[in-house]
């Protein structure tokens, strides 16, 4: 019938439900380290100190975006490709890309090296301090782009065991020891910004090997273990991919954390800080749709190459299902009880629980078109991923300009989650058009509704009754767990978890 998606196929929602429990697993690590980083980041510095190793890691997360040339993206969109149709080309494209990575690491480390002084001239008290710390991270920027780069290219061959373990435990959890270790030592803002960055060249290391040892067996698997050609259509493939790539990753990048610099340019470091630890908060929301966007990217680039586009929407739609579902309650708990996770940080970030309120908000209202991004990249239209970006970006900054004096970090909130409603909106009607592929609002819709009654009924009665402390967040997640776990189960194949729950029934 129009309109009627067909289910999954057995296989795809099997590897799906496979993946993202590998997947989420880690993406669950990252987010907990994530969030013990912040709190050592917080209580060891203070606000003002926490917002100066925020807008360094802020302006490395934007340089390191431009840092890789788009190459991550690249290898997860052409290796799928690549493998069903060309083997023999893969060693020498890892090399190209590997060259490319390293020119471009170098010039966006000099770049973050050499203009860090302009930090000094904000006339915020702490200008130096940002300054210096901006500088200190700078000179890791190539390893970094060099270490992503390499783990998107494990993902890229079909696997995401590697990504998992380097990327998403290994990574966050040395990071964490790392600066645990210097905030013990006594250890400045600059030092626990360095000691942040600094897990890069190992993780570099560790994802070469895996990507040597994945390319041999790819070759063997082939009959392929000749001396590698060269296919000169590739470069220009690539490049026709990876210039707008590069554009609306560092677009991407600058949403995301130009409003912890912007709030440190204008309301000073200590505001910086307090907006900082909520947007690490909302970031834990991210597991899932990291989780999800690490399995289903390259299944979305090999069935849109072999032109399976009912296969594409099937997948679309559960993927989009399963997003809203298990992301929204982590929304819905952190709005609820944002005083009292904030609190955790320390007794000055409890001012930032509004705009806390107002990101889980914009992140939870974004979440419902899906993996959408994912599903515009993956076919190939990265000019336009780069365009929405622009627009995005142009609302971001100009918003925070004009509310950030009005109302502080609660306008740099609104003006985040306007923002993101923006870019997720032009992706959607991108790819409905250009791909075919629509999303489901009454789906997601209904699964969004699930997490709100589930969580958000209990959290209120226990935060009325008890009021706003430890124990009722407590209570608010074990019977809110209990309520979501008991209707998930009961109405398991409409919101198409049939595949997980019996995945779990044979372990």
């Amino acid at each position: 019938m129009p309109g009627i998606t067909p289910p999954v196929p057995l296989g795809e929602s099997d590897n799906l439900a496979r993946g993202i429990g590998l997947s989420f697993a880690g993406a669950a690590t990252s987010a907990l380290m994530g969030f013990a980083l912040t709190f050592v980041l917080t209580r060891s510095l203070g606000d003002s100190g926490a917002g100066i190793a925020l807008q360094a890691i802020a302006v490395f997360m934007i340089a390191l975006s431009v840092a890789k040339l788009g190459m991550d993206s690249v290898a997860i969109w052409i290796f799928p490709r690549l493998i069903l149709r060309d083997v023999g080309t893969i060693r020498s494209t890892v090399i190209l890309m590997g060259l490319a990575t390293l020119v471009g690491g170098t010039v966006s480390g000099l770049a973050v090296v050499f203009g860090s002084s302009l930090f000094a001239s904000s006339g915020d008290e702490d200008a130096d301090a940002v300054a210096a710390a901006v500088s200190a991270v700078g000179w890791f920027i190539p390893a970094a782009a060099l270490a992503l780069v390499a783990l998107a290219i494990t993902r890229g061959f079909g696997g995401i065991r590697a990504f998992v373990t380097i990327g998403s435990v290994a990574m966050p959890s040395i990071r964490v020891l790392v600066a645990i270790i210097a905030a013990a030592a006594g250890g400045s803002a600059i030092a626990l910004s360095v000691a942040w960055a600094s897990v890069f060249p190992a993780a570099f290391v560790a994802a070469s090997i895996v990507v040597v040892v994945q390319i041999r067996r790819l070759e063997a698997r082939s009959g392929r273990a000749a001396p590698p050609r060269r296919d000169r259509a590739v470069p220009r493939t690539i490049g026709r991919y990876a210039v707008p790539r590069t554009i609306s990753a560092a677009l991407e990048q600058s949403m995301l954390w130009s409003d912890v610099i912007i709030v440190g340019l204008i309301a000073g470091s200590a505001s910086a800080g307090v907006y900082g630890g909520a947007v690490r908060l909302v970031a834990a929301g991210l597991i899932v749709d990291t989780a999800i966007r690490a399995v289903v990217s390259t299944r979305f680039s090999a069935l849109l190459f072999e032109h399976k586009t009912e296969q594409v929407q099937a997948l679309y739609r559960t993927a989009a299902t399963w997003l809203v579902l298990f992301s929204s309650p982590i929304y819905v708990v952190l709005a609820i009880f944002a005083p009292v996770v904030l609190g955790w940080f320390g007794p000055d970030f409890e001012r930032g629980s509004w705009a806390l309120v107002i990101l889980c908000a914009g992140a939870t209202v974004t979440f419902m078109a899906g993996n959408v991004h994912s599903m515009l990249l993956m076919s190939g239209r990265s000019g336009l991923a780069a365009m929405n970006k622009a627009i995005a970006l142009t609302a971001n900054v100009t918003g925070n300009l004009v509310l950030i004096p009005a109302w502080g970090i609660q306008g740099a909130a609104v003006s985040w989650s306007v923002s993101m409603l923006i870019d997720a909106a032009l992706a959607a009607i991108e790819v409905r058009r250009g791909v075919g592929i629509r999303t489901d609002f009454r789906m997601v819709a209904y699964a969004l509704i699930v997490p709100v009654v589930a969580f958000g009924i209990p959290a209120m009665a226990f935060k009325v009754i008890l009021g706003a402390n430890e124990f009722a967040l407590l209570l608010a997640l074990v019977v809110g767990g209990a309520f979501f776990i008991a209707w998930c189960f009961l109405d398991r194949d409409r919101l198409h978890l049939h595949e997980l729950i019996a995945r779990f029934r044979r372990r």
